[in-house]
């Protein structure tokens, strides 16, 4: 089985993740995995954190000459900020005069935290609370994102709104996509929608704001019947839903139509099946985004995520002095304007995890050559049917 743990502070050392159930046989680079991380930390509306750290990963265990061993992979990313935080995140020492944070902010991990572990600093909740820590979920990302290639799976996110701007997508030419949403500097492919959502975020910056939006991924050739309708846990769409709602700010996760199924009769629901020689059971809709039943269909899986406007404002919300219970401004403390473009890639990482655990577990092998193998069995059986 496929899993991944993470550890580490925002402000502390560093970070780490743990991969385990990779097959023996993989390539990784550790370049690969930099790119991930360095597309995380791009996008308009970051902040200055994102002008300290420049994130690269130490790859110390389950890999020999850039060749998976089957073995726990096991990485590192350094926060090259620790040194401006040294007394106040030290794991050891206790001379820090650090003012404890007791202004929680509204939305934010903060207030929750403080009281279901009696700390008298929030500090201690809001450090691993942070997004700092999706860092480390990109990591794991990209090594499952080296797996799903080997089976020819691709995957592409971009920005569909921000704020009240929302992307034409129709307007872009499908093969064109990928390349211009990584030339946006929101990770918009929509060009007139990515300005006006740049001049949008400018705007909130000026007055101490921040925005959130939605971002949409596609993953394509991903092959039929990847997750079980036979119990609740293992219904693909859930456990994607899950890992995708579990990145900080995200509210909301949608399956192709999503919400707009509501106001939609059966018959303009559904995607009717038909049947090809050559190209087998196919869709000319995809409103289902991929997933039927909890298992992947054979059509490209299309899943989008909502986030909400960030809770760490430069102009703080109303709050309460945990202390003195007197009401108070919240923390101010260093945050993004806007961060949807990064959640794109965050969300990509989420997506991959999930699909290369599921991949695992219908086919097997401790081997990528044997992966391989039992994937090709089932191809070849369904390819009949």
């Amino acid at each position: 089985m496929i899993r991944f743990t993470t550890a580490g502070e925002s402000h502390g050392e560093g970070l780490l993740v743990i991969i385990e159930g990779i097959p023996a046989g993989l390539t990784i680079n550790s370049e690969d995995i930099d790119i991930e991380l360095a597309r995380r930390q791009k996008g308009y509306g970051r902040g200055q954190r994102m002008c300290i750290e420049t994130d690269t990963v130490k790859i110390f265990s389950g890999m020999r000459h850039a060749v998976s061993l089957g073995s726990p992979i096991a990485m590192y990313i350094a926060n090259k900020d620790f040194k401006n935080w040294t007394k106040t995140m030290s794991p050891t020492s206790v001379d820090s005069e650090e003012m404890p944070l007791l202004k929680p902010r509204p939305g934010h991990a903060d207030l929750p935290g403080f009281m279901k572990y009696g700390v008298n600093d929030f500090r201690d909740i809001l450090e691993r609370a942070s997004a700092r820590e999706t860092a480390a979920r990109v990591a794991a990302g990209a090594v499952c994102k080296a797996l799903l290639k080997e089976f020819e799976i691709s995957i592409v996110s971009y920005t569909s709104q921000i704020g009240d701007v929302a992307a034409d997508i129709s307007s872009v030419e499908e093969d064109k996509i990928w390349h211009d949403t990584e030339m946006s500097y929101v990770r918009c492919p929509d060009a007139k929608a990515s300005e006006k959502m740049v001049q949008l975020i400018k705007k909130a910056g000026e007055k101490g704001d921040t925005l959130g939006g939605k971002v949409v991924v596609v993953i394509k050739n991903v092959p039929p019947g990847l997750g079980s309708h036979t119990q609740w846990d293992l219904k693909l769409d859930g456990r994607l839903a899950q890992s995708l709602i579990s990145i900080q700010a995200v509210k909301a996760v949608e399956f192709g139509a999503g919400t707009k199924l509501a106001s939609l009769f059966g018959s303009l629901s559904h995607d009717e099946i038909f049947y090809d020689v050559t190209r087998g059971f196919y869709r000319n809709t995809n409103r289902a985004g991929g997933i039927e039943g909890g298992m992947s269909n054979g059509e490209p899986i299309v899943v989008s995520c909502t986030m909400k406007a960030i809770p760490s404002l430069a102009n703080p919300l109303h709050s309460v002095n945990l202390a003195t219970k007197e009401t108070a401004e919240a923390e101010a403390v260093r945050s993004d304007v806007c961060a949807v473009p990064a959640v794109g890639v965050v969300a990509e990482a989420a997506v991959v995890v999930e699909l290369a655990k599921a991949l695992k577990e219908k086919f097997g092998g401790d081997s990528l050559k044997d992966m391989k193998k039992n994937v090709n069995i089932y191809k070849e059986r369904i390819k009949v049917l």
